[in-house]
């Protein structure tokens, strides 16, 4: 089994020692993005919804880099710092994601790294390998 590691600009780099994706054997797993501006590496500003917007944007530029679209996502976990915020992330992630939408667990945690108020992971499918 192959693995590559997926890297862009497009999304904040790693904070720790990981990948901002893998693809292997046809799938690409992203880790989880933040509402991290890629340039400066901090939380935008606005709340949840920039932060879930943002954090969507990162997601799909790690897919593009791998050679896959927002449509070829198979499965997203959210993790959020507030479930009173699963509303308002709804609205803004129906704007992002294809139909039939992806399957998707959203769990509430104690907190996130640098305080952002949400992270999104997925889990894509590819035709092909890179």
């Amino acid at each position: 089994m192959s693995r590559q590691a997926i890297s862009t600009s497009g999304a904040p780099a790693a904070l720790g020692p990981y990948s901002q994706g893998i693809a292997s054997e046809g799938l690409v797993f992203c880790s989880g993005q933040l509402g991290l501006d890629p340039v400066t590496g901090e939380i935008v500003e606005g709340g949840v919804e920039a932060q879930a917007e943002r954090a969507l944007r990162n997601l799909l530029a790690v897919l593009d880099a791998a050679g896959a679209t927002a449509g070829d996502i198979v499965k997203t976990t959210i993790f959020l710092a507030d479930m009173g915020d699963f509303a308002a992330v709804n609205a803004v992630y129906t704007r992002f994601m294809a139909d039939p939408p992806p399957a998707r667990s959203t769990f509430a945690v104690a907190a996130l790294p640098k305080g952002g108020l949400i992270e999104i992971e997925a889990i894509a499918r590819r035709n092909h390998d890179r």
